[in-house]
């Protein structure tokens, strides 16, 4: 393409963003298994569970935020109830709020539950009461006194003839009332925790509750006895029963007993058969090998498990705010949903055809994103912080580095999408902050430090090769090349075009040019007042740019190292700066939340893009030129649409039709 026909970019519009939906609290699915209901903070979100998208959120006016809510089982109810001590009703396929009323609970409402029929509603409070509601004649029915503590479990009896109501509240009772009589009639003592969850036979005679003591009691619900105790070794958060489908995962042998799935500390899932007190099945996953605390409190543990409404598939929920699907036929996995990242540092597009994006959050892990769906793989691996990516040409193999002072190198599957993790090297003594993957060929790897250096990490034949068989042996690298860089921390690195260069700007606010044979110092490019947060080369031309603390972006020359040209109109650091539209402009990202886009020739800033409320770490453009993705500390991640043909088209088209008029 040459260069003079080069179209400019005028402006970029949002195109998807990728936001918290959930941050703890219950969830709940809808009867007919499309949707999802889960709680942020004073919002509750509707999430499509084909597509994992907030379809809908519905807010309080007060913005006071929701405790609790439940959805009716025949779907038409949703009810919320919030710290402001009123109760809800909502026509939640609107999101339009009917009516709402005072709870007369004398603190906020912990627990709700309707009964089979959805007439009457149930309202545990933490002000140790309970109180039933009528909800097509609209009055309180009961008001149930003599819990102790808070009443953080209600469920109705199943059978709606024996008007009976089981709770559960702080002293680990479960207290049985009688609806007709306002009166507790049974106490059920076996737990020495909190009680987490009650579910019944569907002979209704049985009843399976679970605990924080690490145990699940069978009862008989006839003689208000307890069948059996049986010890699952892990504080349980819900015990799910089994459907007595043939083909579910334990039924292979008998399709009759009383089977039931639990879910907790232990991040997995488990088939124990009431009968026996045996486990029948327990789930294996790649990532609980690793570390098994003692104390049994892990980021993986489950804090819900649903069954969907179709009986083949249950919903996990992790105490990391990911929301997991897993096939009741094998637990496999399904899809994995993320209902909050934290803060987000880096982003980057993946896959040949930039189908899926790369996420460093605040944490251990990395997220891979289907940008299509919203599925997200979950990359196991560092033990620290990652701190940086970057993606080789191909887009199929990528590289991360953490505070763990390692580097991995990740592979996607093609055909399947999945990503292993097929090399890591270690050799730094401090946190690594910034990785470069090299551009012509996958050879090398070049990483800069806290400790003041850079590393290049030659890649062997056995990698940079394409893969004949999946291996699962993670390869050793070890650093071909290490020298001191800087005075200060390495903020960035870049590889150039060629591969024969390699750039790094750092807080000792100076960037360095090296030869990337052997990391020989070519030059220094100086005239920043702050540290520089990121340098890239052209992908055109001889030059590199910088971004700083100081809030400018400046260009330098390769042949004397002299500044060319600086750009200043950001308030606040510059954290990245990416070449756009064949080398002819420049898009940045500042620590201010905004996003700016500048043609080099004219050194004016052509737009400025608005959508994050916060740092943007991560700013990334896609190998066609049309789309850039941006990560910020505000854990929201947009993707941006070039539309500058579309607005120019439209422009025509308006002028067209004044000329035709």
């Amino acid at each position: 393409m040459a260069p003079h026909s080069v179209q400019f970019k005028t402006n970029y519009l949002v195109e998807k963003k990728i936001e918290p939906f959930y941050k703890g609290g219950k969830v709940q699915i809808n009867k007919e298994g499309t949707h999802l209901l889960c709680i942020c903070q004073n919002k509750l979100n509707i999430v499509e569970i084909t597509t994992g998208t907030v379809v809908r959120s519905i807010e309080q006016e007060d913005q006071e935020d929701i405790t609790c809510f439940v959805l009716s089982p025949d779907d038409e109810m949703l009810v919320t109830g919030s710290r402001a001590l009123l109760l809800k009703q909502w026509q939640w396929q609107e999101g339009t709020c009917i009516r709402s009323w005072k709870a007369i609970h004398t603190a906020p409402v912990s627990s709700m539950t309707f009964d089979p029929t959805s007439t009457l509603l149930a309202t545990g409070g933490c002000d140790n009461t309970i109180k039933i509601w009528d909800m097509h004649k609209r009055y309180c029915t009961h008001n149930l006194k003599g819990s102790f503590g808070v009443v953080h479990l209600v469920e109705f009896h199943p059978d709606m003839s024996l008007l009976q109501l089981f709770s559960s509240s702080m002293d680990y009772k479960i207290r049985i009332w009688d609806l007709q009589t306002s009166k507790c009639v049974s106490i059920l003592e076996t737990h020495f925790s909190a009680v987490t969850s009650l579910s019944f036979s569907p002979d209704r005679n049985t009843m399976v509750s679970s605990g924080r003591d690490k145990i699940c009691a069978v009862w008989d619900l006839e003689t208000k006895s307890v069948k059996r105790t049986i010890p699952v070794f892990e504080s349980v958060e819900v015990a799910v029963l089994l459907p007595n489908s043939p083909n579910l995962i334990g039924r292979d042998k008998d399709t009759d007993s009383l089977l039931f799935i639990t879910a907790g500390s232990k991040g997995i899932l488990r088939v124990w058969d009431s009968a026996t007190a045996k486990c029948l099945y327990t789930q294996k996953l790649p990532h609980t090998k690793q570390k098994s605390s003692e104390d049994g409190v892990d980021e993986n543990n489950l804090t819900h498990c649903l069954l969907l409404p179709n009986q083949e598939e249950v919903v996990t929920v992790n105490a990391e705010h990911s929301i997991i699907i897993y096939d009741l036929h094998n637990l496999d996995l399904k899809k994995q949903f993320v209902g909050y990242n934290e803060e987000v540092l880096d982003v980057k597009f993946l896959g040949p055809s930039d189908s899926h994006i790369v996420v460093a959050t605040n944490s251990t892990q990395l997220k891979v994103f289907e940008l299509a769906t919203l599925n997200c793989q979950i990359l196991h691996g560092h033990s620290e912080i990652v701190l940086a990516l970057d993606v080789f040409k191909k887009g199929l193999m990528f590289a991360s580095c953490s505070k763990d002072h390692t580097i991995r190198i990740w592979r996607m599957n093609k055909d399947t999408g999945k990503v292993d993790c097929i090399a890591m090297g270690g050799g730094h003594a401090r946190d690594v902050g910034t990785i470069a993957c090299s551009r012509l060929h996958k050879s090398f790897i070049v990483s800069g430090s806290q400790d003041l250096t850079l590393k290049i990490w030659k890649l062997p034949e056995s990698i940079s090769s394409a893969p004949t068989k999946p291996t699962s042996v993670v390869e050793s690298l070890y650093a071909s090349v290490t020298e001191k860089g800087h005075d200060k921390d390495i903020n960035s690195v870049a590889v150039s075009p060629n591969d024969k260069l390699i750039v790094s700007g750092s807080q000792d606010k100076t960037a360095k040019l090296w030869s990337s044979s052997d990391l020989s110092l070519l030059g220094v490019f100086r005239g920043h007042s702050r540290g520089i947060w990121c340098v890239q080369f052209s992908p055109v031309d001889q030059v590199v740019a910088t971004s700083s603390a100081d809030g400018t972006v400046k260009l330098w020359g390769l042949k004397d190292f002299s500044c060319l040209k600086t750009f200043e109109g950001h308030d606040a650091s510059v954290l990245k700066v990416i070449f756009v539209s064949h080398g002819t402009q420049l898009m940045t990202s500042g620590s201010d939340g905004l996003l700016k886009l500048w043609t080099i020739k004219t050194n004016e800033c052509d737009k400025t893009l608005d959508g994050h409320e916060d740092k943007v770490w991560g700013l990334h453009a896609n190998r066609q030129d049309s789309a850039v993705i941006t990560a910020s500390a505000d854990s929201s991640i947009i993707l941006w649409k070039d539309v500058t043909e579309v607005e120019l088209a439209e422009e025509r088209a308006k002028k067209e039709t004044e000329i035709l008029q």
